[in-house]
């Protein structure tokens, strides 16, 4: 059921103009940003990293405001109440909504990648080319349980833009996918490490740049988005009772 319900949502989202003007574009600048940025700090060396560093930036965008409109789209199209009413958990409803966004995120790695590659000459010289294999998928998929707990917070305000925008990149920077962590105020350390973005972005980098073990970090980051995904699961059926006992389930 989940997983045709994220191929369902996949080709929803591949019908929208908006996200795909924003999948196909959004990816590219913020590489060529990133480029430019390593080029002027004289580290030409990283350039593999900034282009990773770049697609997870993309990912994270789309998962962010993908799970912001998640119940928000639902709403608008009038189908909120009967996925509310569908004989199960309302988490497993949403869930595939949020794994989209993450699966529809995960053109941003590989375009940066490619345009890296074919703009710039970036040599993609993976230090665990199976670990980066591995590593990108699990982290799309942390980020997509991430994105439940995110839809489940974001249910509880009328445009959920509101709290989505301002979120999208402190995360990033905090996570470390484009500037290192150690580079930021140490406050910052503790707010990071309980992220799943931290942990998914040191896996993808490491295993692209060998400068650390990757299953670890992969490891940490699934565990983080299990817990996210209970907690979630637990939001959405409370947010659910309570709409239903308030009758206000397409203003909740």
């Amino acid at each position: 059921m989940i997983a045709l319900g994220a191929l369902l949502h996949v080709k929803h989202q591949s019908r929208s103009s908006l996200e795909i003007t924003i999948a196909v574009l959004l990816p590219v600048v913020q590489a060529t940003l990133a480029v430019y940025l390593f080029r002027a700090g004289g580290q030409p060396d990283r350039l593999l990293e900034a282009a990773v560093g770049a697609g997870l930036m993309g990912i994270w965008s789309s998962v962010l405001f993908g799970s912001g409109g998640a119940i928000q789209n639902q709403r608008w199209q009038g189908t909120l109440e009967m996925l509310i009413l569908a004989p199960r958990s309302p988490a497993l409803v949403i869930l595939p909504i949020t794994l989209a966004t993450a699966l529809t995120g995960t053109y941003a790695m590989i375009a940066t990648l490619l345009w890296g590659r074919l703009l710039y000459g970036i040599p993609l010289d993976f230090a665990d080319p199976l670990a980066f294999a591995v590593a990108v998928p699990g982290c799309v998929l942390a980020l997509g349980m991430f994105g439940l707990l995110l839809a489940a917070t974001f249910v509880l305000l009328r445009n959920a833009n509101a709290l989505a925008n301002p979120l999208d990149y402190p995360i990033w920077l905090v996570s470390g996918m484009l500037v290192p962590v150690t580079a930021l105020p140490g406050w910052t350390t503790p707010i990071g490490a309980v992220l799943p973005t931290t942990w998914g972005a040191r896996a993808v980098r490491e295993a692209a740049t060998g400068s650390g073990p990757v299953w670890p970090s992969l490891g940490i980051c699934l565990a983080i988005s299990l817990g996210c995904l209970a907690l979630g699961a637990l939001a959405m059926s409370r947010v659910e009772r309570r709409a239903r006992a308030a009758a206000t389930l397409a203003l909740a």
